[in-house]
């Protein structure tokens, strides 16, 4: 009897700290000068708002709007901070049903920076990774693929002021691909594990999507369920914008740089397609031209799933599509943009690639992957195309990328390390910006 009231006392206090009802974050989105997004996913509906205040000033704390989760939308809430002020840093806590959220680790988020016409803009420092896969034992292959979660805390460790996810960001499995019902599950799981939750909650997250977050392994635009997949990314992510209806095509900027997130899923024709060759195709092509075009970043970086530079027709390499890659490649080069740098995952292998150009500056492309799938190690074929750059290659080993952007402006620099999943450093590379002109 005394073990029944001690269970039932256990589960009022739960309740009444509102850690019973969290599934999975909070989780901060976005930020910009005037707003930031905040998500956190309950387990039943539930009502929920953000309060937050500057840092050091506890005392006159902001709220967000208040919203009832469902269970049509995963129990999901999607709230922005609308009172932020810009140059900023905020702490904040989540209230459910009417009761703050007793969460043991540090929830803070920050505006983005004012700096033009004033100084030259600020060190920026971020996270980036592909291929996140999370075991569940009932709808695993008989072998566990994933391990070394404590990467995420690694992650967290490095103190970035953004992390981008470069796709396979949750793995869809056999049982989930042709419901929503399936689809909603797997992202929920995956978001869900612990490890996960300290970066969530102090580290804006913004991503793109590859086939296993898109759809079934090697998926294209011929998958039926594609509308679902895209109505889960959007629920489950915090980007600030999407230029095409389904596609994960979308932009933002930190500081003196910006981010152009590709999708190579939503317009890909099948790969053993013999005629109409698609991977980003046309309209995205076009887009991301005029993007590049008007931008004025000192890096511009392009994020997709499957390496652009790697020369290799192997595998979902973008060589594979060796028409319109090479059409795309051009149309930069014909276009004389400064500063573009490829983020890549999707090969579970690490390596950085170089694409020398003639009479222009040379294309890097940094592939980063995995974050806790499967590790691997590029083929023997590949290895011989020449595009990879000597003592980049990370075999076999869980790794993310830290890079960092600083320097005046006329003199910015990139520092790129790579560390495994025990934070252990890999290998260090520089650009300056004044070298991709």
């Amino acid at each position: 009897m005394k073990k029944i009231s001690f269970l039932f006392s256990l589960m009022f206090f739960c309740a009444l700290n509102g850690l019973a009802q969290i599934q999975s974050g909070p989780m901060v989105g976005y930020s910009e000068m005037r707003e930031v997004l905040l998500w956190v996913q309950t387990k039943q509906a539930a009502k929920v708002k953000f309060m937050y205040w500057e840092q050091g000033n506890s005392a006159q704390k902001l709220s967000t709007d208040e919203v009832t989760t469902a269970k049509n939308t995963a129990f999901v809430a999607r709230l922005v901070a609308d009172q932020v002020q810009p140059s900023k840093k905020y702490d904040y806590e989540v209230w459910i049903d009417g009761k703050k959220a007793n969460i043991s680790y540090q929830l803070s988020f920050q505006s983005q920076t004012l700096w033009q016409w004033r100084t030259d803009p600020p060190a920026l420092k971020f996270a980036f990774g592909s291929c996140a896969y999370i075991n569940d034992a009932p709808y695993d292959r008989p072998n566990a693929y994933g391990g070394e979660y404590e990467i995420f805390k690694s992650i967290a460790a490095q103190k970035p002021d953004f992390m981008v996810w470069g796709g396979d960001n949750t793995y869809t499995r056999d049982p989930d691909w042709n419901t929503r019902t399936g689809v909603l599950y797997r992202y929920t799981h995956t978001r869900s594990l612990p490890e996960l939750q300290p970066l969530l909650g102090s580290v804006h997250h913004y991503a793109i999507w590859d086939d296993h977050d898109y759809g079934p392994n090697d998926a294209d635009r011929s998958f039926a369920l594609k509308n679902v997949t895209s109505e889960a990314f959007r629920l489950f992510w915090g980007n600030p914008n999407y230029i095409f209806e389904g596609a994960c095509t979308g932009t933002f900027e930190w500081n003196d740089v910006q981010f152009f997130l590709l999708d190579d899923r939503w317009f890909r024709s099948p790969n053993n397609r013999i005629d109409d060759r698609t991977y980003f195709g046309d309209a995205q092509i076009q887009w991301l031209i005029d993007a590049l075009i008007n931008s004025k970043a000192s890096f511009k970086f392009i994020v997709t799933g499957g390496q652009v530079i790697n020369a290799a027709n192997l595998f979902e390499n973008y060589a594979t599509y060796g028409e319109e890659r090479a059409r795309f490649l051009q149309k930069i080069a014909d276009a004389k943009i400064s500063g573009v740098v490829f983020l890549t995952g999707d090969r579970h292998h690490t390596a950085l690639h170089k694409l020398e150009r003639f009479g222009t500056y040379p294309l890097y492309d940094f592939t980063i992957s995995p974050l806790t799938s499967g590790a691997g190690k590029p083929n023997d074929v590949e290895k011989k195309a020449a595009t990879f750059v000597e003592g980049t290659t990370v075999e076999n080993t869980r790794n993310f990328g830290i890079f960092e952007v600083t320097g005046p402006a006329k003199e910015r620099v990139l520092k790129v390390s790579v560390y495994d999943a025990q934070n252990k450093p890999l290998w260090t590379r520089e650009i300056k910006a004044g070298e991709l002109k």
